[in-house]
């Protein structure tokens, strides 16, 4: 379930738009804009991967996303933390707070937002 760097570019942007005809989606990737023909590629791949659905509209396809947002970034960050962190979610959070230099009052937001989430 791991997307490659323009797969997971234009998921960013079909999770935003929703419902989108290629065309549309170019728009929204960085520059360099890829060309008409590499993002219908990659929309193709992203179909079989099963992370985009299709209707047709006119001759045309509309695609839409079949996966999450969120069941993506759960599945990232296990990949994350398996792979960098030995599976250990407080060795993970413990280098992004020393990383960051966070204060301790900004230590203590985050557990007041993870406090407020568990509710």
């Amino acid at each position: 379930m791991k997307l490659a760097k323009r797969e997971e570019q234009i998921m960013q942007v079909y999770w935003e738009l929703g419902k989108a005809f290629i065309k549309e989606v170019i728009p929204h990737l960085p520059d360099p804009k890829p060309h008409y023909n590499s993002v219908a590629t990659m929309v193709k791949i992203l179909e079989e991967k099963k992370f985009l659905g299709r209707e047709a509209v006119g001759n045309l396809y509309r695609y839409f996303p079949l996966v999450a947002k969120e069941d993506y970034q759960k599945h990232a960050m296990n990949d994350i933390v398996s792979r960098y962190f030995d599976n250990s979610y407080p060795r993970m959070l413990a280098y992004f707070a020393k990383e960051q230099n966070l204060t301790e009052e900004e230590l203590k937001e985050i557990l007041d937002m993870i406090k407020t989430n568990k509710s």
